[in-house]
Protein backbone atom coordinates (compact mmCIF):
# COMPACT_ATOMS: atom_id res chain seq x y z
CA UNK A 1 0.00 0.00 0.00
CA UNK A 2 2.32 3.23 1.09
CA UNK A 3 5.21 1.40 2.48
CA UNK A 4 6.70 -0.30 -0.20
CA UNK A 5 8.93 -3.75 0.34
CA UNK A 6 12.26 -3.08 1.12
CA UNK A 7 11.96 0.18 2.33
CA UNK A 8 12.41 -1.37 6.21
CA UNK A 9 14.82 -3.74 6.41
CA UNK A 10 13.78 -6.42 8.95
CA UNK A 11 15.32 -5.09 12.09
CA UNK A 12 13.61 -1.56 11.62
CA UNK A 13 9.99 -3.74 11.10
CA UNK A 14 10.54 -3.62 14.82
CA UNK A 15 9.43 -0.33 15.48
CA UNK A 16 6.69 -0.28 13.12
CA UNK A 17 4.99 -3.10 15.08
CA UNK A 18 5.48 -1.22 18.03
CA UNK A 19 3.65 1.65 16.82
CA UNK A 20 0.71 -0.59 15.06
CA UNK A 21 0.35 -2.17 18.92
CA UNK A 22 -0.01 1.10 20.19
CA UNK A 23 -2.57 2.09 17.27
CA UNK A 24 -4.39 -1.02 18.43
CA UNK A 25 -4.73 -0.35 21.56
CA UNK A 26 -5.48 3.04 20.99
CA UNK A 27 -8.45 1.81 18.83
CA UNK A 28 -9.96 -0.66 21.86
CA UNK A 29 -10.08 2.07 23.93
CA UNK A 30 -11.96 4.03 21.31
CA UNK A 31 -14.01 0.91 20.75
CA UNK A 32 -15.08 0.80 24.53
CA UNK A 33 -17.06 3.98 24.19
CA UNK A 34 -18.74 3.17 21.14
CA UNK A 35 -19.61 0.28 22.72
CA UNK A 36 -21.48 2.19 25.36
CA UNK A 37 -22.68 4.41 23.26
CA UNK A 38 -24.81 2.04 20.68
CA UNK A 39 -23.77 -1.20 21.59
CA UNK A 40 -22.09 -4.25 20.12
CA UNK A 41 -24.21 -4.56 17.25
CA UNK A 42 -24.10 -1.47 15.86
CA UNK A 43 -20.06 -1.49 16.59
CA UNK A 44 -19.50 -4.53 14.02
CA UNK A 45 -22.02 -3.37 11.52
CA UNK A 46 -20.21 -0.42 10.93
CA UNK A 47 -16.72 -2.61 11.12
CA UNK A 48 -18.46 -4.40 8.33
CA UNK A 49 -19.63 -1.47 6.39
CA UNK A 50 -16.01 0.49 6.71
CA UNK A 51 -14.27 -2.73 5.92
CA UNK A 52 -15.84 -3.20 2.71
CA UNK A 53 -15.68 0.38 1.45
CA UNK A 54 -11.91 0.47 2.48
CA UNK A 55 -11.50 -2.45 0.58
CA UNK A 56 -13.38 -0.95 -2.38
CA UNK A 57 -11.41 2.11 -2.12
CA UNK A 58 -7.67 0.19 -2.50
CA UNK A 59 -8.78 -1.95 -5.37
CA UNK A 60 -11.02 0.43 -7.08
CA UNK A 61 -10.65 3.47 -7.33
CA UNK A 62 -7.52 5.25 -8.93
CA UNK A 63 -4.08 4.58 -7.28
CA UNK A 64 -0.85 5.68 -9.00
CA UNK A 65 3.13 5.09 -8.20
CA UNK A 66 4.63 8.74 -7.26
CA UNK A 67 7.82 9.03 -5.44
CA UNK A 68 8.59 6.73 -2.74
CA UNK A 69 5.02 5.25 -2.63
CA UNK A 70 1.89 5.06 -4.17
CA UNK A 71 -1.43 7.43 -3.82
CA UNK A 72 -4.85 6.59 -2.75
CA UNK A 73 -8.11 7.81 -2.38
CA UNK A 74 -8.88 6.49 0.87
CA UNK A 75 -11.33 9.20 2.40
CA UNK A 76 -10.39 8.70 6.07
CA UNK A 77 -11.96 11.84 7.16
CA UNK A 78 -15.36 10.59 5.53
CA UNK A 79 -14.96 6.91 7.19
CA UNK A 80 -14.97 9.20 10.88
CA UNK A 81 -17.71 11.37 9.79
CA UNK A 82 -20.03 8.28 8.76
CA UNK A 83 -18.74 5.60 11.38
CA UNK A 84 -17.26 7.24 14.12
CA UNK A 85 -13.32 7.34 14.89
CA UNK A 86 -13.16 2.96 16.30
CA UNK A 87 -15.04 1.41 14.15
CA UNK A 88 -13.29 3.62 11.01
CA UNK A 89 -9.84 2.66 12.42
CA UNK A 90 -11.07 -1.32 12.72
CA UNK A 91 -12.05 -1.19 9.34
CA UNK A 92 -8.88 0.50 8.16
CA UNK A 93 -7.11 -1.90 9.26
CA UNK A 94 -9.39 -4.35 8.12
CA UNK A 95 -9.48 -3.55 4.37
CA UNK A 96 -6.03 -3.23 4.60
CA UNK A 97 -5.22 -7.02 5.95
CA UNK A 98 -7.82 -8.00 3.20
CA UNK A 99 -6.24 -6.53 0.06
CA UNK A 100 -2.57 -7.81 1.45
CA UNK A 101 -3.92 -11.15 1.50
CA UNK A 102 -5.61 -11.57 -1.57
CA UNK A 103 -4.31 -9.18 -3.60
CA UNK A 104 -0.83 -7.89 -2.38
CA UNK A 105 0.51 -10.53 -0.18
CA UNK A 106 4.07 -8.65 -0.62
CA UNK A 107 2.85 -6.14 1.34
CA UNK A 108 1.94 -7.81 4.63
CA UNK A 109 5.52 -7.30 5.91
CA UNK A 110 4.71 -3.86 5.86
CA UNK A 111 1.58 -3.94 7.50
CA UNK A 112 2.42 -2.67 10.53
CA UNK A 113 4.06 0.65 9.27
CA UNK A 114 1.07 0.75 6.84
CA UNK A 115 -1.72 0.51 9.65
CA UNK A 116 -0.02 2.67 12.01
CA UNK A 117 -0.26 5.08 8.16
CA UNK A 118 -3.79 5.04 8.50
CA UNK A 119 -4.82 4.52 11.93
CA UNK A 120 -2.59 7.47 13.78
CA UNK A 121 -4.27 10.20 11.67
CA UNK A 122 -7.29 9.20 12.01
CA UNK A 123 -7.29 9.63 15.86
CA UNK A 124 -6.01 13.31 14.75
CA UNK A 125 -8.70 13.97 13.02
CA UNK A 126 -10.74 12.51 16.29
CA UNK A 127 -9.31 15.11 17.92
CA UNK A 128 -9.59 17.51 15.59
CA UNK A 129 -13.08 17.18 15.26
CA UNK A 130 -13.66 17.60 18.70
CA UNK A 131 -12.26 21.08 18.72
CA UNK A 132 -13.15 22.59 15.86
CA UNK A 133 -16.70 20.95 15.48
CA UNK A 134 -19.67 22.77 17.84
CA UNK A 135 -21.55 20.05 20.32
CA UNK A 136 -24.53 21.21 19.01
CA UNK A 137 -23.58 20.48 15.16
CA UNK A 138 -24.50 17.01 13.57
CA UNK A 139 -21.70 16.23 11.29
CA UNK A 140 -24.10 16.53 8.68
CA UNK A 141 -24.21 19.60 9.11
CA UNK A 142 -20.59 20.88 9.26
CA UNK A 143 -19.30 23.34 6.72
CA UNK A 144 -16.83 23.06 3.95
CA UNK A 145 -13.93 24.53 5.87
CA UNK A 146 -14.61 21.54 8.44
CA UNK A 147 -14.38 19.16 6.19
CA UNK A 148 -11.00 20.94 4.64
CA UNK A 149 -9.62 20.78 8.29
CA UNK A 150 -10.05 17.77 8.55
CA UNK A 151 -8.85 16.10 5.44
CA UNK A 152 -5.73 18.49 5.61
CA UNK A 153 -5.10 16.71 8.99
CA UNK A 154 -5.87 13.27 7.72
CA UNK A 155 -3.94 13.43 4.44
CA UNK A 156 -1.11 15.31 5.78
CA UNK A 157 -0.73 12.75 8.79
CA UNK A 158 -0.30 10.19 6.03
CA UNK A 159 2.02 12.30 4.27
CA UNK A 160 4.57 12.67 7.43
CA UNK A 161 3.72 9.16 8.72
CA UNK A 162 5.35 7.60 4.68
CA UNK A 163 8.14 10.45 4.63
CA UNK A 164 8.86 8.93 8.60
CA UNK A 165 9.39 5.32 7.31
CA UNK A 166 11.07 6.32 4.37
CA UNK A 167 14.04 8.17 6.39
CA UNK A 168 13.85 6.10 8.87
CA UNK A 169 14.11 3.22 6.55
CA UNK A 170 16.64 4.53 3.64
CA UNK A 171 18.52 7.66 5.82
CA UNK A 172 18.90 11.59 5.17
CA UNK A 173 19.66 10.97 1.18
CA UNK A 174 19.43 13.36 -1.08
CA UNK A 175 17.02 10.71 -3.42
CA UNK A 176 14.92 9.78 -0.01
CA UNK A 177 14.48 13.43 0.22
CA UNK A 178 13.24 14.33 -3.51
CA UNK A 179 11.19 11.16 -3.44
CA UNK A 180 9.97 12.24 -0.43
CA UNK A 181 8.56 15.17 -1.79
CA UNK A 182 7.29 14.44 -4.86
CA UNK A 183 5.29 11.67 -3.15
CA UNK A 184 3.76 14.21 -0.51
CA UNK A 185 2.99 17.10 -2.90
CA UNK A 186 0.54 14.27 -5.21
CA UNK A 187 -0.82 12.98 -2.31
CA UNK A 188 -1.91 16.30 -0.86
CA UNK A 189 -3.89 17.27 -4.48
CA UNK A 190 -6.48 14.32 -2.74
CA UNK A 191 -7.37 17.21 -0.03
CA UNK A 192 -8.58 18.62 -3.17
CA UNK A 193 -11.45 16.23 -3.84
CA UNK A 194 -11.87 14.47 -0.28
CA UNK A 195 -13.40 17.73 1.07
CA UNK A 196 -16.24 17.65 -1.80
CA UNK A 197 -16.21 13.85 -1.09
CA UNK A 198 -17.47 14.26 2.28
CA UNK A 199 -19.62 17.08 2.05
CA UNK A 200 -21.41 14.58 -0.91
CA UNK A 201 -21.66 11.85 1.15
CA UNK A 202 -23.09 14.11 4.14
CA UNK A 203 -25.91 15.96 2.19
CA UNK A 204 -27.01 12.28 0.93
CA UNK A 205 -26.65 11.46 4.53
CA UNK A 206 -29.48 14.42 5.12
CA UNK A 207 -32.05 12.43 3.39
CA UNK A 208 -31.17 9.15 5.17
CA UNK A 209 -31.89 10.55 8.98
CA UNK A 210 -34.00 7.05 9.05
CA UNK A 211 -30.37 5.47 8.97
CA UNK A 212 -29.94 7.33 12.95
CA UNK A 213 -31.93 4.54 14.41
CA UNK A 214 -30.14 1.71 12.29
CA UNK A 215 -26.88 1.77 13.98
CA UNK A 216 -25.30 1.79 10.82
CA UNK A 217 -23.97 5.28 11.76
CA UNK A 218 -22.11 7.22 14.48
CA UNK A 219 -24.35 8.79 16.88
CA UNK A 220 -23.26 12.44 16.16
CA UNK A 221 -23.64 12.05 12.10
CA UNK A 222 -27.36 13.66 12.83
CA UNK A 223 -27.16 14.42 16.69
CA UNK A 224 -25.50 16.71 18.78
CA UNK A 225 -22.77 15.62 20.98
Amino acid sequence: MHIEPGLLDPAKMVLSYATAAGAAAYTVKLGVTALREKGLGSLLARIGVGAGAVFTFFQLLPHFQVGISEVHFILGSTLFLLLGAAPAAVALALGLLLQGVFFAPFDLPQYGANVTTLLVPLFAVSALANKLISSDTPYVDIKYRDALALSTAYQGGVVLWVAFWAFYGQGFTAATTTSVFTFGGAYMMVVLIEPLADLAVLAGAKSLRGLSKSGLTTPRLFNRA
